[in-house]
């Protein structure tokens, strides 16, 4: 299952975002209002819960720089990544969506399409704050 967020611009340089999304603590930013808990674990991994869904533990995989940061789950359960594109268009302002990707069942699939969806998009809105 691939989904994809809208593309955002936001007025901060590729670079600053990809600084900014390097950093597991600053993604407690980006989550919905609905967040029901955000705790660092590590240099590399978080684990998140949004009200009434299961908590999700994501690990920062890797990163081109100020172009690509790769997020992946920690657990082999649900098996997914989430990637944030940045598309630098000026010093000072560049795009960016998230993408995600992951292996489910066509029920799974089915039930997690419309969160998910809202997720991303939550996430590419709340860039600014960062």
């Amino acid at each position: 299952m691939n989904l994809e967020s809208p593309k955002v611009t936001v007025e901060k340089s590729a670079a600053y975002l990809y600084t900014q999304l390097s950093d597991v603590k600053n993604y407690e930013t980006l989550m919905p209002e609905n967040i029901a808990k955000f705790e660092v674990l590590g240099e590399d991994i978080f684990n998140f819960g949004l009200k009434g869904m299961p908590e999700i533990k994501l690990r920062l995989k890797e990163g081109i720089p100020h172009t690509r940061i790769n997020l992946a789950a920690a657990s082999d359960k649900l098996p997914f990544t989430l990637v944030a594109q940045l598309e630098s268009l000026s010093e000072n302002t560049c795009a960016i969506k998230m993408d995600f990707e992951g292996e489910f069942n066509p029920m799974m699939a089915m039930m997690i399409k419309g969160p998910i969806t809202k997720f991303l998009e939550t996430l590419v809105s709340n860039m600014h704050k960062l």
